[in-house]
């Protein structure tokens, strides 16, 4: 059948996103109750679908909700949004739907708002981008991916202002992770990415980096960063479902490294690259 540009899913139904209509009592609205998950897509095919499942979850779990929808059809959902073999991400929400009245208790009977979009993805700037350093001023349930972002909204505002396109967040002297983005950096010739937990999302890109990394004999570990050696690092990466790989070129108005790419971000974008190429043609 053919597929249309604007059409979402929500509550059961398929619909022009412009007619997509939630309650005002919604605690997504009210409270920001509810988690999402964002899912690239390449060659018309979800990436890395069942790790994206499992975070979310783990992720509704987290806020003391069931999945209401099984694997199978959030994939026959996501077949009828995907259009065409361009490179798009899926982003779904899931609140704990309209209660009768606002209340702070979560209420005993409520059906969850179930919405999913489908949107094409960005370029991605491969020549670097510029970041700041900032207290992590976030809760303490970062590994939830949570719809209440205000944190990370006013954190990246932040950085946005002062001329950069991210914000790495430090706690008590460590980096947690960006404020919409997992770090990694390159510290003695070895990369190296802060240990899951609560205080970091558990980035699917993230996880693949590192899977890529040791497929390719490049040398890897997980442990904290300390902000002093972050600053030293030979390299520095961001990575996210819709920007992968994305070189930090310049860290609080300092250059990284020699203020270009670096070695060993180029192999692995190489790697990445042909890892996506493979999905695509799968």
């Amino acid at each position: 059948m053919a597929q249309n540009d604007n059409l979402v899913y929500l509550n059961g139904e398929y619909l022009p996103l412009t007619e997509a209509k939630v309650s005002v009592l919604d605690r997504g609205f009210l409270f920001g109750d509810g988690v999402y998950e964002v899912i690239p897509v390449y060659g018309g095919r979800p990436f890395r679908l069942d790790e994206h499942l499992r975070r979310l979850d783990n992720s509704l779990r987290g806020i003391r909700m069931t999945n209401p929808l099984s694997d199978d059809r959030w994939a026959e959902i996501f077949g009828r949004l995907i259009t065409g073999t361009h490179d798009q991400y899926l982003y779904l929400q899931v609140t704990r739907g309209a209660a009768p009245k606002r209340d702070h208790a979560i209420p005993d009977e409520v059906n969850p708002t179930v919405f999913v979009m489908c949107s094409p993805i960005a370029p991605i700037p491969i020549h670097g981008v510029r970041a700041i350093t900032l207290d992590d001023i976030r809760w303490q349930w970062c590994h939830i991916k949570a719809i209440t972002l205000l944190a990370n909204v006013l954190l990246r505002q932040e950085a946005v202002d002062r001329g950069a396109a991210e914000a790495i967040l430090v706690r008590d002297g460590w980096v947690t992770e960006g404020a919409a983005s997992n770090v990694f950096a390159v510290i003695d010739g070895v990369l190296i990415t802060p240990p899951k937990g609560n205080d970091l999302l558990p980035g699917i890109t993230r996880d693949l980096v590192l899977e890529l990394a040791l497929e390719n004999d490049v040398s890897a570990a997980e442990r904290h960063i300390r902000i002093d050696e972050l600053k030293g690092a030979a390299e520095i990466w961001l990575t996210s479902s819709t920007r992968e790989i994305l070189p930090v070129i310049e860290l609080d108005g300092i250059p990284v490294g020699n203020g270009r790419p670096g070695p060993l971000w180029s192999q692995m974008q190489a790697v990445y690259q042909a890892y996506k190429q493979r999905l695509r043609t799968a």
